[in-house]
């Protein structure tokens, strides 16, 4: 149940990430919200949390960075998109 409750969390933070940097005009990409939140929450949720002291315990430090590693790694993706393409 764990496992379902960070994918879904993941998924949540990738999308919000996603309207922020590409406002409500575009389609909400779930594969890119999927490994961005995941992978957002899971660098930048971990920095954040052992630089606050926090430890791996849900605190608001790390889920500003699980937010801001979502951004970088949503900003990275597209960069790549529009070289592609």
């Amino acid at each position: 149940m764990l496992i379902l409750a960070l994918i879904v969390l993941g998924m949540f933070v990738g999308w919000m990430a996603q309207l922020l940097l590409g406002g409500s005009t575009r389609q909400v990409d779930w594969t890119m919200a999927l490994v961005a939140g995941i992978g957002g929450s899971f660098v930048g949720g971990l920095i954040a949390s052992l630089v606050a002291g926090d430890g791996l315990a849900i605190k608001p430090s790390g889920l500003i960075g699980s937010f801001v590693g979502a951004l970088i790694v949503t900003v990275v993706w597209q960069a790549v998109s529009k070289k592609k393409a």
